[in-house]
């Protein structure tokens, strides 16, 4: 695949950017730029606001049987490139072709048929009285925008543009700088699908440039936001005093309880799976991982062995089980948070360097999966989110010892227990304080359940009809008698 240039899409149509600027779009495995990316300003932002409120009153009429339709659309037009979306995430990101050929472009098109056809599934709510009757229904904000992450780009843009579109708003949409590929060829689907111009606008650029003019933008009525935690808190305080509606998913710290009864082959697997998956870049990640005393050298014995194999390679080789991490400054950051990890009397079990590839991939930024124990609970390692493929690994004898440590943290966006004990895990999960909680798996998901995190993790909630309603405001009519 070759662009040179990934430019904005308003009202339809790629453009060139209104700022001139651009930013170099490098490849993770490799380490070599092969495009450029539009970093557009405030003037960008008010043509695509322009088109978007040119579209936006037949938007909003139109019928949920017609915007259904139109998700389903957007769909196929997907799926029917899906190859191509998998190659271009695997080249933006590092991560496995496999894994983004498997997982996540298809979630994608499951995000749009997902709301496509959540939206036929809609009602109003009537309260009968003898004073009159009270009609409560929903309706778009309008103009709304949407800023998504680098980590898994096309299902996490997906995830916030899909309900916005279908519960009747126009969007102003922006990806990560660092993985625009697939957000542009999105925009190439709508274009030839015929979604109405000004529908869906995407808007490439950096968080500081791009991403706070969408915010700041006062057309634009609702943000929702996926990132780090001080992104977040910038946005929130730009953002509240202007009254918009807000969402926020931040960061994790995200603690994995094993007990000694668990299902240790499954667990293991899975555990393997949740540390270094997309080279630990899924805010779900379980990066804290607590092990009751008694099966804890066992642990250490297998888990070790088992990080050691999980193999690092090019992301086109089908055998490649973790790419490359983002960019060179995050490689840095990563190493630099395991010296720092060290320093403060921790040890480094396996990993803890980047790993030297040879031919294609000979410049690309890859850490190999790291195991730190020894690390103090409140140290960095166990209190600040790395992102990467590194975790800290603790024993605890005691129920509440687990709980008391897996809640001591700022973050509370995801969980996961491991026990065959039913009263345990459901006494355990409602006494962690994170927003999602997984007994005995990962990374189970259905669409329908609301997803968000508590304390320094989040604000709102995104999925099923919390991600739907999200995009709507509540009226009451009353109907006097």
């Amino acid at each position: 695949m070759s662009v040179d240039r990934i430019r904005p899409f308003v009202g339809g149509e790629f453009r060139e950017p209104v700022s001139g600027q651009w930013i170099g779009n490098f490849e993770p495995a490799t380490g070599s730029q092969y495009s450029e990316v539009a970093d557009c300003d405030s003037a960008d932002i008010q043509a695509a606001v322009d088109a978007a409120q040119n579209a936006s009153g037949k938007w909003a009429a139109t019928g949920i049987d017609e915007r259904s339709s139109w998700m389903h659309r957007i769909a196929s037009g997907i799926e029917a490139r899906l190859d191509e979306f998998a190659v271009a995430e695997s080249k933006d990101t590092g991560k496995p072709l496999k894994l983004a050929r498997e997982i996540e472009i298809p979630r994608a098109v499951l995000n749009f048929r997902f709301f496509g056809n959540l939206i036929s599934g809609s009602a109003t709510a009537s309260h009968d009285s003898l004073a009159g009757l009270n009609v409560t229904v929903r309706q778009p904000w309008g103009v709304v925008g949407t800023i998504s992450p680098w980590n898994l780009p096309l299902y996490l843009f997906s995830w916030k543009v899909a309900p916005a579109l279908a519960a009747g708003n126009c969007v102003i949409a922006k990806p990560s700088e660092l993985t625009p590929m697939t957000a542009m060829m999105l925009g190439e689907v709508c274009r030839d699908v015929g979604l109405p111009p000004g529908v869906l606008n995407i808007l490439q650029g950096t968080g500081a440039r791009t991403g706070q003019a969408i915010v700041e933008h006062p057309s634009i009525r609702a943000v929702s936001f996926t990132g780090g935690t001080r992104t977040g808190a910038t946005i929130a305080s730009t953002a509240a005093p202007m009254f918009k509606k807000l969402s926020l998913e931040l960061g994790g710290k995200n603690p994995n309880v094993i007990f000694a009864d668990c299902d240790f082959g499954k667990m293991l697997s899975t555990t393997v799976r949740s540390s270094f998956q997309n080279s630990g870049q899924i805010c779900l990640c379980g990066s804290r991982i607590y092990v009751e005393q008694s099966i804890y050298d066992r642990f250490i014995t297998e888990f070790v062995a088992a990080s050691k194999k999980f193999r690092v390679g090019d992301p086109m080789d089908p055998t490649t089980e973790m790419g490359s991490v983002i960019s060179d400054g995050h490689q840095e950051k990563i190493l630099g948070a395991i010296d720092q990890a060290v320093s403060d009397g921790a040890t480094v079990l396996c990993g803890g360097k980047p790993v030297r590839l040879e031919g294609r991939c000979s410049g690309g930024w890859f850490v190999a999966p790291t195991v730190i124990s020894g690390a103090d609970q409140t140290c960095s390692a166990n209190q600040d989110e790395i992102f990467g493929p590194v975790v800290t690994v603790q024993p605890f004898s005691t129920d509440d010892d687990a709980i008391r440590m897996a809640n001591q943290s700022r973050y509370g966006l995801s969980a996961t227990v491991w026990t065959s004990r039913m009263d345990r895990a459901l006494h355990v999960s409602r006494q962690i304080e994170t927003g999602v909680v997984w007994v005995n798996g990962w990374l189970i998901r259905d669409l329908r359940t609301p997803f968000g995190g508590m304390k320094q993790s989040g604000v709102g909630r995104e999925g099923g009809w919390d991600g739907l309603n999200f995009w709507t405001q509540e009226k009451n009519v009353c109907f006097c008698y």
